[in-house]
C-alpha cells in the first residue's frame, strides 16, 4: 500500500510518500515541503499547493491520501489556511478517485510515539527511527507528513474495517425497522 501523507498548510505544506507491505514495516519513498510566501495572493498560494499535490499523485500513484484533520486553533487565519490547503489536496485526490482519510494530530502522535500528547521533537525522533533514516526529516512539516502516512499504514485498514462494520450494522438496523413497520401496518390492518 502506498500512502501519501499531507501536513496541510499555506506557508509550509508537508507531503510524503511511504509504502507498507503489511504489518509494521514502512519504507519512506519521498518527502518534500511546498512553500508559499505570505505575500503571495491566497488564490495563487492554494494553486501552488494544488499543483504540487497533482504532481505528487500523478508521479507516485498513491493508494490513499492521509491528511491531518484541521482542529480549532487560536489563530483563526492559520486554521482557515490549513483547512483551505487540506481542501485543495482532497480535491486533487478526488479528481483521481484516490480515497482521502483524515487523522487527528493526537491520533497521529499516538500511532507514532505511543502518546497523543507527544511534542514535535518526539514525533520527529520516532519517524526517523521507524523509517531507519540517517538524518531527521526537516522541517517539522516533512516529519509530520511522514508521521501521517505511517499512522494511516498502521491504523487505516483497521479504521476502514470498523467503518464498514458500522455501515453494515446501520443497514441491518434500517432493514429491521422496515420489517417492524411492515408488521405493525399488517397488524393494524387486521
Amino acid at each position: 500500500m502506498r500512502v501519501m501523507g499531507v501536513d496541510p498548510g499555506l506557508t509550509r505544506c508537508g507531503i510524503a510518500l511511504v509504502e507498507s507491505s503489511g504489518g509494521r514495516s514502512v519504507t519512506a519513498l519521498d518527502v518534500d515541503v511546498v512553500r508559499t510566501p505570505a505575500s503571495m495572493d491566497l488564490a495563487d498560494r492554494l494553486l501552488a499547493v494544488y499543483v504540487a499535490a497533482q504532481h505528487w499523485m500523478d508521479t507516485h500513484h498513491p493508494d490513499v491520501v492521509a491528511v491531518e484533520r484541521v482542529f480549532a486553533q487560536r489563530q483563526v487565519s492559520t486554521a482557515m489556511g490549513t483547512a483551505q490547503a487540506a481542501g485543495v489536496i482532497a480535491l486533487a485526490a478526488a479528481q483521481r478517485e484516490v480515497p482521502v482519510r483524515f487523522h487527528t494530530p493526537s491520533e497521529v502522535k499516538a500511532a507514532v510515539t505511543g502518546s497523543g500528547r507527544a511534542d514535535k521533537a518526539q514525533v520527529t525522533m520516532m519517524v526517523t527511527r521507524i523509517l531507519g533514516m540517517q538524518q531527521a526529516p526537516k522541517p517539522a512539516d516533512a516529519a509530520d507528513a511522514l508521521a501521517l502516512a505511517i499512522c494511516h499504514c498502521w491504523r487505516g485498514p483497521v479504521n476502514d474495517r470498523m467503518e464498514a462494520a458500522a455501515a453494515k450494522a446501520r443497514q441491518m438496523q434500517d432493514e429491521h425497522r422496515r420489517k417492524l413497520a411492515s408488521a405493525r401496518r399488517k397488524a393494524v390492518g387486521q
